[in-house]
């Protein structure tokens, strides 16, 4: 049943009643906020009227099913390497004399076989050794080749990995893996292996991510389970996983580490999809996924005196509707000649979304409202009862102290003629309702735990000694961020960058970075059969690395959050620099709709049924695609990729203005509105989040043009009391020094880290100037200049002429600037690698954007002028004894 409807109430989708409902439910609306109740009924009932199809049925959650983790860690051109490790393990089970049988092995036995097999991974001789390590690949996977099912292959492989974590497989495999990669990064094979890289340049290193692989997501799959087998196996593997390794490296760290010499050229033999798959996974069972979020929230709410958090983004979701999608042109034209005769139809600018067809209801004019607030009324003739608002926003309102000291000060000024700085609650001599708003206000204020973590970092700033600094308590995400603070902005680049190749709007250059090399096999096909699944795999592979990216940088993003406010900030400001913003919006600039409801799979070919039982000839009729088979309209991984990087732009934009003008400058309005298509409740609240940010920026005449969309934002997404997002009146609609914000913030957060940790900030700092990336002072500076110019292009958005049409793109004046702006603004844009408003597939290696600011203040060395030595005596005697301090004010 629909989130506020009783079962004996129905609910009325008759035109002309729901469309007044609108009108009593703003009436409603103001009464509330006039006698300060905490809550606002409002009908948001989503009438299918306009709707072409039903909701997806899609649930975000952490992962996929277990089964479909494990068959995407295998590309269809791997199928022919499972006979291969069926054969190492026949042929290591004929030198022991023993049946090439697992399931007749005894428990004895088996654990011996696996000890003899780790013994023969640390012989010199590579092909015994990689003989061994199919072995237990082969054991890892199930052994296939003796079962009937999947569900045997299941639990084979479910008991098999027991055996193989207690004996120590995994840390022999991450011994492997260094090897691996010490010998992949030599110069003597980089410069055999610089170009036409293949399947076959990878085969070992895949064994090896595989065997991780699969250990690590069987003991997350029965964690989560709460399987009593894997009770004291899981715990000890999540500490293992958190604790530094031999070489004394996190074990994500020395992933990232791969990633970043694959992006760098040094390695583009590595595996992509399985070491951002592996890098995934370990960091999702290390630090743990959303429950695990929401109870780290609220234990840290609750030690700083903050109440929990009482509303949940995913369980609220799940109650919603979603609304209808756009209508598109030629919906719009057969809606509007036939009907030209009614003379109100020229308000009718944008139809799509939620609320009731309120098009009918101003071609009726009085009559739909008289029907609707006729009790007994026909309606028509129809007979049916009168909407009764029973509904409610499906969000608590709230308010920061920043707000409501605002609201006090204005209302002092205005009534009175003086301000009180620092005073947060006098009301003295101020009229009756302004003590009503100002309780109201208080009602809803909200602290966050990141307001608690600010306003402590001013307090040690403040008062560095008289102030206590809180024990660090080394939790997964502390060890996590000590772990790869030397090299942040290398990783985040290095993401990006493997994002940005993935992504389906990106164009395969010479130049970049080549992460096909795990899939391509060294023959090309003949055969247009085998052409296909080539580019089904390819397409496939694609979305698999935007899945495990996306999933990634969001994880990390949320435990740095709840762990610390400046972490969190510091991760987000190399983001931003890094161009994430555009990158993600370059990634819907595409047809979302098909990108959802692609299905690059055929399910005869995914693991375990492409080795289990009679396998078919695929060719002919028998080549079925996945879209075929499956009863889901949709792509799981490709719907969980668009909510991550909506999330992801959402988190990176939230409270900052000059990211916010980021999104008006990139004219990511348009390419919203399109995502707002997909038809899931979840995905089209973030959607809605970012057009709200943005909303008062982009001018009066796109907001009279949208209306419906500003309806679903206002019963969507969550107020914010004397929140001004509709109109733009208030002054921070108006433009200012974008490059001080991002400046501050980074005062701050360098402040934050040179305290806390001085030796892995020098590091960082010091990076800038070495490396494939490049940077130093100058780079710096020039991503300065080139944040700075592009906010300022944006400067001129909000003005008389709205800043955009009707279909969200910049007007003829560029909204407020002139034509000579717009020029200058795209030049500026193509400066950075960003053409038409959008990343080229370079972006990220400019030097420009690669370590912005790491040449930090701290050790920068000043040159003071001659001048200055010969009269510091009498500066100082002038500035500082004879300087008299308020040391209050101060």
């Amino acid at each position: 049943m629909p989130r506020g409807h009783s079962s004996n109430q129905p609910m009325n989708n008759s035109r002309a009643g729901t469309g007044s409902a609108d009108i009593l439910s703003f009436v409603a609306l103001l009464k509330n906020f006039q006698q300060g109740r905490p809550s606002i009924p409002l009908d948001t009932h989503d009438v299918d009227a306009n709707c072409d199809g039903p909701d997806l049925d899609f649930v975000y959650s952490d992962v996929d099913s277990y089964q479909n983790e494990i068959a995407e860690l295998y590309s269809y051109t791997e199928y022919c390497e499972f006979q291969s490790n069926v054969k190492a393990f026949e042929d290591q089970m004929e030198l022991y004399d023993l049946p090439p049988n697992w399931q007749k092995q005894d428990s004895p036995s088996q654990r011996s076989i696996v000890m003899k097999l780790i013994d023969q991974l640390e012989v010199s001789n590579r092909t015994l050794r990689m003989q061994a390590a199919r072995c237990i690949l082969y054991l890892a996977q199930g052994c296939w080749a003796e079962v009937q099912s999947d569900e045997e292959q299941h639990q084979n492989t479910r008991d098999n990995v027991i055996v193989l974590y207690d004996l120590g497989v995994f840390s022999s495999f991450i011994d492997l893996l260094n090897m691996e990669i010490e010998s992949a990064c030599s110069p003597d094979i980089v410069a055999v292996k610089i170009t036409n890289v293949t399947l076959v340049d990878s085969t070992d290193i895949r064994v090896i991510l595989s065997v991780l692989y699969i250990i690590t997501e069987t003991i997350r799959d029965e964690r989560e389970k709460a399987s009593e087998d894997y009770k004291d196996l899981a715990e000890s593997f999540v500490q293992e996983i958190n604790s530094p390794l031999t070489d004394g490296e996190l074990l994500a760290v020395k992933l990232l580490g791969m990633i970043t010499r694959f992006c760098s050229g040094a390695a583009p033999q590595f595996p992509m999809k399985k070491v951002v798959l592996l890098l995934w996974k370990v960091s999702l069972l290390g630090l743990g996924g959303m429950d695990v979020l929401k109870n780290l929230k609220n234990e840290y709410r609750l030690k700083v005196g903050l109440d929990p958090i009482k509303e949940d983004t995913l369980e609220v979701t799940k109650c919603m509707r979603a609304s209808s999608p756009p209508a598109t042109a030629t919906d719009i034209l057969e809606n509007q000649y036939p009907k030209r005769s009614f003379n109100r139809r020229s308000l009718m600018k944008q139809r799509f979304l939620d609320e009731p067809e309120q098009i009918d209801m101003e071609m009726s004019g009085n009559e739909g409202s008289g029907n609707a607030n006729n009790a007994s009324g026909n309606n028509g003739g129809s007979n049916v009862p009168p909407v009764q608002i029973t509904a409610r926003l499906p969000w608590t309102p709230k308010v920061r102290q920043k707000d409501i000291d605002q609201f006090l000060d204005i209302s002092r000024n205005k009534f009175i003629g003086y301000s009180l700085i620092g005073d947060h609650e006098s009301l003295a001599g101020l009229p009756q309702p302004i003590h009503e708003g100002f309780k109201t206000l208080q009602r809803h204020m909200y602290m966050s735990l990141a307001d608690m973590q600010i306003k402590k970092e001013e307090d040690i700033a403040r008062n560095p000694i008289s102030t206590h600094e809180d024990e660090i308590k080394l939790t997964p995400a502390e060890i996590l961020y000590q772990a790869i603070l030397p090299n942040l902005p290398q990783y985040m680049i290095a993401l990006l960058k493997v994002l940005l190749a993935a992504s389906p709007t990106s164009k395969s250059k010479t130049e970049s970075i080549n992460i096909m090399a795990d899939v391509l096999p060294k023959k090309m096909p003949l055969t247009a059969t085998q052409s296909t699944k080539l580019t089904v795999d390819m397409g496939r592979h694609k979305e698999i690395i935007v899945k495990a990216v996306s999933a990634i940088i969001l994880l990390y993003l949320k435990h740095f959050k709840i762990n610390h406010v400046y972490q969190f900030e510091f991760m987000s400001q190399h983001l931003v620099f890094a161009n994430c913003i555009p990158l993600v919006l370059k990634f819907f600039n595409q047809t979302i709709t098909e990108y959802v409801n692609t299905k690059n799979n055929i399910p005869l070919l995914d693991f375990p049924s492409c080795v289990i039982g009679e396998q078919p000839d695929l060719s002919g009729d028998s080549f079925v695609y996945g879209a075929d088979m499956s009863d889901k309209p949709y792509s799981w991984r490709n719907v969980f990729s668009c909510i991550n990087l909506l999330r992801i732009l959402n988190k990176l934009i939230k409270w900052k203005h000059s990211r916010v003008m980021m999104l008006v400058v990139f004219k990511s309005a348009p390419i919203l509105k399109k995502t707002l298509k997909v038809r899931h409740a979840m995905m089209q609240l973030y959607v809605l989040k970012l057009l709200k940010m943005q909303t008062k920026y982009l001018g009066r005449q796109w907001r009279k043009s949208n209306m419906k969309t500003m309806s679903a934002i206002y019963s969507k997404v969550r107020h914010r009391l004397n929140d001004d997002w509709a109109f733009g009146n208030d002054l921070e609609s108006r433009p200012w020094d974008f490059q001080a914000e991002e400046c501050t913030l980074r005062a701050c957060v360098d402040r934050f880290n040179l305290r806390r940790y001085p030796e892995a900030t020098q590091k960082c700092g010091a990076g800038g100037g070495s490396g494939n990336n490049g940077g130093g002072g100058t780079a710096a500076q020039n991503a300065e200049n080139s944040q700075q110019s592009n906010m300022n292009a944006g400067n001129g958005y909000g003005g008389n002429n709205g800043g955009a049409d009707s279909n969200g793109y910049g007007g003829n004046n560029g909204g407020g600037g002139n034509n000579s702006g717009n020029n200058q603004q795209q030049q500026q844009l193509n400066d950075y690698g960003v053409e038409g408003g959008f990343p080229s597939d370079e972006i990220l290696t400019h030097s420009d954007f690669a370590f912005f600011g790491h040449s930090g203040w701290w050790d920068r060395k000043v040159e003071l002028t001659d001048y200055f030595k010969a009269n510091y005596a009498v500066w100082l005697e002038e500035e500082v004894y004879n300087s008299q301090i308020d040391w209050d004010a101060l």
